[in-house]
């Protein structure tokens, strides 16, 4: 027992409490996961989410950052909490419940690094995803759901894509995130009568047809928008 005044309380012990977090991309046209390949039990040899036990002292936000700082040297673009996961046999250490989080990030603005704890770090296709440990493949599965929707009301599509863009790459990100083709003259025509994007400076470089017009999105403030 412990007291704080007049008043007495019992210490609670419970389950331990993790942040696992789907960081995804859009790289070489396909909708992509990150993941890091395990050394030791209980997934030896399979693929892990990143993923930390949440400090004494932290935020669920902020050990969701330290996950992917420290574990694959990527800062967050995007992250928002998904879902909390806790059935009973679900890590053989112990009992574990572990809040999941999915992030979007631009692959391009980071160098990989492989932890010391891990043998090996990359993305995968999120339809092709290798063998995983725990219950990772439910998580991606659930944040795929979560992103395949939210990109459908909102401009979230603008932390998958770098500062300025053209109307193609813009199409792309989202065929790629919904896995499906969408059509070119209807997706053009919403997106620019919505006022979401404007026009940049420039043209698209090194193009080898002619080269397109360059935009940017007006902000990265969260938009309910509905696109397609």
């Amino acid at each position: 027992m412990k007291k704080t005044g007049a008043k007495q309380f019992t210490e609670i012990r419970g389950p331990a409490l993790a942040v696992d977090v789907v960081a995804f991309t859009v790289k070489d046209g396909v909708f992509q996961v990150l993941l890091l390949k395990a050394k030791t039990a209980p997934a030896t040899n399979k693929w892990v989410l990143p993923g930390v036990f949440v400090g004494l002292t932290e935020t669920l936000d902020t050990a969701a950052k330290r996950a992917l700082q420290t574990k694959a040297n990527i800062d967050i673009n995007y992250l928002e909490q998904l879902y909390t996961f806790g059935e009973v046999g679900r890590d053989d250490r112990g009992r574990v419940v572990t809040s999941g989080h999915y992030a979007l990030v631009d692959y391009k603005k980071f160098d990989l690094r492989t932890p010391a704890s891990y043998a090996e770090i990359g993305w995968f296709p999120v339809d092709k995803l290798p063998v995983t440990g725990y219950d990772h493949k439910e998580i991606i599965k659930a944040a795929v759901t979560r992103i395949r929707n939210k990109l459908q009301y909102s401009n979230v599509a603008v932390h998958l894509l770098p500062p300025v863009f053209t109307l193609t790459q813009l199409q792309r990100v989202y065929e790629a995130v919904l896995a499906r083709p969408l059509d070119k003259r209807n997706f053009r025509r919403k997106v620019l009568s919505l006022g979401v994007i404007r026009v940049a400076n420039g043209i698209e470089e090194a193009a080898a047809h002619r080269p397109a017009r360059l935009f940017r999105f007006v902000t990265k403030k969260y938009q309910e928008i509905e696109l397609v």
